[in-house]
């Protein structure tokens, strides 16, 4: 909309933040010894990529172990959020020190 003599109102293109950022958490040293929770989507192919990841990190870290994806479901499912609002229980629950996680389209 044109407001004075070659002068023009300008909006920006995308919307207000409704998130605040937090930080990370720290990286932690090393997987040895440490416990892997595999989070998929069952959208392509992670029944195939998990064996592959977990013999190359078994291979790496002395003492890894993981927690296979079916124990968590899907993560983008018919649940909505509620799925991803139980993950934080259900990573303590398997004392999970990591999470690798995979989704197809």
């Amino acid at each position: 909309m044109k407001t004075g003599k070659d002068v023009y109102e300008v909006l920006w293109p995308r919307g207000k933040k409704t998130v605040t950022e937090t930080a990370c958490a720290p990286r932690l040293k090393s997987l040895e010894g440490k416990t892997v929770a595999e989070l998929w989507n069952w959208a392509f192919r992670g029944d195939e990529i998990f064996p592959i990841v977990e013999q190359a990190l078994v291979n790496r870290y002395p003492g890894i172990k993981f927690v296979n994806y079916k124990v968590f479901g899907s993560i983008h499912n018919s649940r909505g959020t509620e799925g991803i609002a139980a993950l934080p229980e259900l990573l303590k629950k398997h004392q999970c020190d990591a999470v690798i996680t995979t989704s197809g389209c």
